[in-house]
């Protein structure tokens, strides 16, 4: 226990310090927001990594899609990689960080009201932000509590309260360059945590080859080929096109998050995206690919340990228990590894919210004027505001709130994702096609929520990013922008 304790105290303490570091350096709005545009590509590309995969992927989705799909789970982890990662930095990284540093974007929705020119896409992309992002934040929480009373005996909420204050107390002093200074020692945590998890959990099965036997004796149970033999060990897994839902939502949404691509907006200069990206690629294949790749063999774990009273699968219960077996120190390393996976993707999700509500929509539309202090004292505020919301959702989940943070990524990546990808190469991309996509992905998400024409949420968020990237082009030809001189002249940043 002393060694968990020690290891905690000094992870926090750590977190702090390097706030206290980072806070004169964030003086200024574009300093707390942005870091003044001045990161390398390893932070850039660890703040990518940790802010993409949270406590949800690592306790939440491996343990659930594993259990689902078997050994199949993994290509889950490897579309994470290629096309949430590597394809995500090929195609947005230079023309995001082009754009925006040339139209002076700080937040997605001011990029949208300048790309656009449209004050009201701006406080549009605004509100669609501020009502699934925030709820969202309370997700970060999630398989906390199991994990932290298996190791200490800790009651949920104070594990939830200890990881709000620090998250807080780095974000509010040194902004985005605190956050990504934690990122990049968070992330270093992560790679070997995962590394630790996958080698513990196939030494317990007595190797590779011994636990992928194992599981090939298990039978499908699920609809596609149910009573099928081995399929949990198959390539494909007892169902693909399920599967093929979480691969392109988990992937492709990645695309259109603004607290992903606001990454790009700060990378110092372009030369530094080549390794940007092979860092950020190398991360995701690791952590990614090694959390489905563990979480594949939950069925070997199976007992009444990770059933609830109706008889159901108690998802978040599956890798805890997974790892109840090992040792002290490896439990404390493990604990470390899940709260830097939460606390980073906490620390962007919650400077992204605060980001945009200052001044996307209080800034120029509630109040006209606003100084730079003004500015920063709103900023830091609204960081306080968000994460006591998220400990208030997290600690009492009403039904709604629950099912809209089961929907949030679909409904974010789903508005924004065509807008930005047609934005940043097309130049016939108009108003028109920008507001049909942003009503079309919250239209489906909220609908689906009360009407369940779409039975998985997962599917219905694929759903939506697919149908954008096929509407914004086919309105923007029906009802073109006619000011060709002044999308012209956004487009010239891509020739200096």
């Amino acid at each position: 226990m002393a060694i968990k304790i020690a290891l905690l105290i000094g992870f926090f303490a750590i977190m702090v310090c390097v706030g206290i570091y980072a806070r004169n350096k964030a003086a200024s709005v574009d300093g707390f927001v942005l870091a003044a545009r001045n990161m390398g590509p390893w932070m850039t590309a660890f703040a990518y990594g940790t802010t993409y995969f949270s406590a949800v992927i690592f306790v939440g989705y491996a343990g659930q899609f594993g259990f689902k799909y078997g050994l199949s789970s993994v290509w889950i982890g490897i579309g994470n990689a290629l096309i949430g990662s590597l394809l995500a930095w090929l195609v947005l990284a230079r023309r995001t960080r082009s754009m925006t540093h040339s139209l002076g974007s700080r937040t997605m929705p001011e990029f949208f009201g300048s790309r656009y020119d449209s004050q009201a896409l701006k406080v549009a992309a605004s509100a669609i932000i501020f009502v699934f992002l925030v709820p969202y934040t309370a997700s970060v929480y999630k398989g906390l509590s199991v994990l932290f009373e298996m190791a200490f005996g800790v009651p949920y909420y104070w594990c939830v309260i200890a990881m709000a204050i620090f998250t807080c107390a780095y974000v509010v002093l040194g902004g985005y360059l605190a956050t990504v200074i934690n990122d990049f020692i968070q992330g270093i945590v992560m790679l070997f945590g995962i590394v630790l998890v996958v080698w513990s959990v196939l030494d317990q099965q007595g190797g590779l080859v011994s636990a992928i036997g194992r599981l090939s004796l298990f039978d499908s149970d699920l609809a596609p080929t149910l009573g099928q033999s081995g399929a949990f060990a198959s390539i494909l897994g007892p169902d693909p096109l399920n599967l093929l839902g979480v691969v392109v939502l988990t992937s492709l949404g990645a695309w259109g998050m603004p607290q992903m691509v606001h990454k790009f907006y700060t990378i110092r200069n372009e030369q530094m995206i080549r390794t940007g990206t092979i860092v950020s690629t190398f991360f995701a294949v690791v952590v990614a690919g090694g959390s489905y790749f563990m979480g594949s063999f939950a069925r070997l774990y199976d007992s009444p340990a990770l059933y609830d009273a109706a008889g159901r699968v108690a998802y978040d219960s599956i890798v805890p228990h997974m790892l109840s077996g090992l040792s002290n120190l490896v439990v404390g390393l493990i604990i470390m590894l899940v709260l830097s996976a939460s606390m980073s993707t906490l620390a962007s999700l919650v400077l992204t919210s605060s980001s945009s509500l200052t001044l996307d929509f209080i800034r120029g539309t509630l109040v006209k004027e606003l100084s730079e202090r003004a500015q920063l004292r709103w900023l830091r505020g609204l960081i306080v505001v968000f994460i006591l919301v998220s400990v208030y959702i997290a600690l009492n989940p009403p039904t709604f709130i629950a099912q809209l943070m089961g929907i949030s990524w679909g409904a974010l990546a789903g508005s924004f994702l065509a807008p930005l990808i047609y934005g940043l190469y097309w130049k016939r991309t108009s108003r028109a096609a920008i507001w049909a996509c942003f009503i079309m992905a919250v239209g489906i998400t909220v609908s689906n929520l009360f009407l369940h024409y779409i039975a998985s949420p997962i599917n219905a968020g694929a759903i939506t990013m697919v149908l954008g990237l096929i509407l914004v082009p086919l309105v923007s030809l029906l009802a073109p922008d006619r000011d060709k001189s002044r999308v012209a002249q956004v487009f010239a940043c891509y020739d200096k």
